[in-house]
């Protein structure tokens, strides 16, 4: 018994750790806040973000998360970069799939790395954020 409370305290630990590890991760470089609405409440969402042609772009790197439901259903949403709050619409584009992971990791190197190692990045989901579409 003794034996198997260990086990699973090692187990615990190292999924916390994990967890930690993943927050540090994901809060390293510039992180935007993207305000979301679903059924009449705001939810607020920090993620990476990067500049393409002049155009800024948000990842999801996954089609399941809630955040990135969320935009699904109400595109229209807030985005706090740079001490400046503005309006956008977000536009999934997979074509650019290739080009956002790319300076995902430039922007943010280990951190990057460390999370794709984890998830992958072969099914991202880059985000335009079109502010000239409202």
């Amino acid at each position: 018994m003794k034996l198997l409370l260990k086990i699973v305290g090692v187990l615990v630990g190292l999924f916390v750790l994990l967890n930690v590890v993943i927050f540090t991760a994901s809060e390293s470089g510039e992180v935007v806040v993207v305000t979301t609405q679903a059924n009449g409440e705001t939810h607020d969402s920090r993620l990476w973000v990067v500049d393409l042609e002049g155009d800024q772009w948000l990842r999801s790197g996954s089609d399941a998360a809630l955040w990135y439901q969320r935009m699904l259903k109400e595109p229209q949403v807030q985005v706090a970069r740079d001490g400046t709050t503005f309006s956008a619409t977000v536009v999934p584009d997979v074509s650019r799939r290739d080009a956002v992971n790319k300076l995902m990791n430039e922007k943010y190197g280990m951190a990057d790395d460390l999370i794709a190692m984890l998830f992958g990045r072969e099914d991202a989901i880059p985000l335009k954020l079109d502010t000239g579409a409202l």
